[in-house]
């Protein structure tokens, strides 16, 4: 295993790569990695010849500068936990090459980024979607995987990557959790004993929701309220949000029928930790039941069917996942509103950017 620092010399190793005809797989990450991780690299292995993780706490994504200073780094320890998946690559450059001096250009997704985490964290998703974009110009991965934890973060980048042609499968990995059903997450570490007691609301919460839908409830209102609830009975922990969304295009649903998204934002203590879960209503889940035992009869393996989008009908393992999809949503008259740009702007800019080097 090798690490580089310099996107130059990324695109090096990458071009030599591919001209050996070696598919490579992206892992983007900002370290301080743990088995979640590890399962996105297990993925990666799986589909490529050569694995490529990122490591970089990009400064463009974060709000506040002191979230920033206290996210984990642990970089020894993540090459060891690298070196022992099997991962060919670091790739751990420093903010001044990502972002040299007169650095003015950002990447944009719209509409997906306006709901849930953007509406609290102004900026946040213009950092995630142009530094995904230089990540994919330095490591020029055939694909890239990222945890499904992270679904709205997914979708813009299954968004930006279609709509700007980058030619790179995005592939979504299920959540990897502790057994009393919280999420892994590197911001974990920071819990207080207390804190990480009081943040298993979060599953909780997910957990009645998800209930409730499976027992015929269907006003997205009373969903929310429900894991609102789980949230309140936690003194230690404050709600940011919980909403139901349709899970491709994270629009508000009047009615649930048809699988959905509950995801919510929660602060234990001085930690934002974010959830999500998709809910299938009663009637869905009978329909799968069916639909996979006459998979079954027919020579289909037990459990293959999958739950549907309520607007497209495709499988819900994740928002769309291929350049394809893409391409028959928009001819399907449904890509508007998710239309990506790319911006420069010379002008202040609108949140805080970081140090230029660490």
């Amino acid at each position: 295993m090798q690490t580089i620092l310099e996107p130059r010399t990324m695109q090096a190793w990458a071009d030599a790569t591919r001209a050996r005809g070696e598919r490579i797989a992206l892992v983007p990450t900002m370290g301080a990695l743990h088995e979640g991780h590890v399962a996105l690299i297990a993925e990666a292995r799986r589909r490529a010849k050569r694995v490529v993780v990122s490591i970089f706490v990009n400064p463009t994504q974060f709000d506040r500068y002191d979230d920033f200073e206290r996210y984990p780094r642990t970089l020894e320890d993540d090459a060891a936990r690298c070196a022992a998946a099997g991962v060919d690559v670091i790739f751990a450059p420093s903010p001044r090459a990502m972002y040299p001096e007169g650095f003015q250009t950002a990447v944009e997704v719209a509409a997906l980024t306006a709901p849930l985490c953007g509406k609290t964290r102004p900026g946040h998703f213009r950092g995630v979607t142009t530094v995904v974009t230089k990540l994919f110009h330095a490591v020029r991965p055939h694909l890239a995987v990222f945890g499904e934890k992270d679904w709205q973060q997914l979708a813009v980048v299954r968004r930006m990557a279609a709509d700007l042609d980058f030619g790179i499968e995005i592939v979504g990995v299920p959540t990897v959790r502790e057994a009393d059903g919280l999420a892994l997450s590197s911001r974990n570490r920071r819990l207080t004993p207390d804190d990480r007691e009081a943040a298993r609301c979060l599953p909780r919460a997910l957990d009645a929701g998800a209930e409730m839908v499976a027992t015929g409830e269907t006003r997205p209102a009373m969903i929310v309220g429900r894991a609102k609830m789980e949230i309140a009975s936690c003194p230690r922990a404050r709600l940011e949000y919980a909403e139901v969304r349709d899970p491709e295009t994270l629009e508000e649903v009047d009615e649930v029928t048809a699988p959905v998204l509950l995801g919510v934002a929660v602060w234990v203590g001085e930690v934002r930790l974010i959830d999500n879960r998709l809910l299938a209503p009663a009637e869905a889940e009978r329909e799968s039941a069916r639909a996979a035992r006459g998979g079954s009869r027919a020579g289909i393996e037990p459990g293959a069917s999958e739950a549907r989008s309520p607007r497209s009908g495709r499988a819900l393992d994740g928002p769309p996942k291929t350049m394809e999809a893409e391409r028959e949503s928009a001819q399907a008259g449904r890509r508007g509103p998710g239309a990506s740009e790319a911006r420069s702007a010379a002008g202040p800019r609108e949140h805080w950017t970081g140090p230029r080097d660490r």
